[in-house]
């Protein structure tokens, strides 16, 4: 019987960005074009953040550099612009209160430290029984542990949780734990395919 389910954050709860943002972005940076996303996520400072060896603050200014910003007062500016352009998936926030008091939910994301400020300020944290960010716990999907500890705080065996990640590798390491896996692409097919899914209960 399925107990809780299990959201991840990045292009599933949060929308993922249109590209005409990304393609502004690098026209206003004088960048290459397509080189954004690299240049940010593929990097050290990235992965550092995501295990809480660096805040979301000192992310920035290792990267800011790198995109051109040449002062404190341009890469606060940026970042105040990148987060500002992030907004809720709507089709998700409709099925998560869909889903409030009948399941525990929870969100299980590689994000910097500080996830749960987020969560507050889209007023949606109390949504959650278990937020577990990697920035703060020092531990990130794929790794077992942390579904593991995201279970033991839900109070729920791994057969009794459906996790949803737009990542597939993620998804993958899911089901490798005997959770329910679904690989997220848009909130209609998600709402399909959890209600074929919570329907076999």
């Amino acid at each position: 019987m399925i107990r809780a389910i299990i959201f991840d954050f990045g292009r599933v709860i949060s929308a993922p960005k249109p590209p005409f943002l990304f393609q502004c972005y690098e026209e206003d940076l004088r960048l290459t074009p397509g080189t954004i996303n690299r240049i940010m996520f593929s990097s050290q400072a990235w992965q550092d953040a995501l295990l809480g060896q660096k805040t979301a603050k000192e992310f920035w200014y290792a990267i800011g550099p790198k995109l051109g910003l040449k002062n404190p007062a341009a890469i606060e500016s940026f970042r105040r612009r990148y987060h500002d352009d992030e907004a809720i998936n709507e089709g998700v926030l409709e099925l998560l209160n869909s889903l409030r008091g009948r399941y525990r939910l929870a969100v299980l994301s590689n994000s910097p430290p500080g996830l749960s400020r987020w969560l507050a300020e889209w007023r949606i944290q109390e949504l959650f029984q278990v937020v577990f960010c990697s920035g703060d716990e020092g531990l990130a999907k794929p790794n077992p542990a942390a579904f593991e500890v995201t279970l033991e705080r839900l109070g729920v065996e791994a057969e009794e949780a459906v996790f949803i990640d737009d990542t597939l590798e993620h998804v993958e390491a899911a089901r490798k734990l005997g959770l329910h896996g679904i690989h997220f692409t848009t909130a209609e097919d998600l709402r399909e395919e959890l209600k074929d899914l919570l329907a076999l209960q």
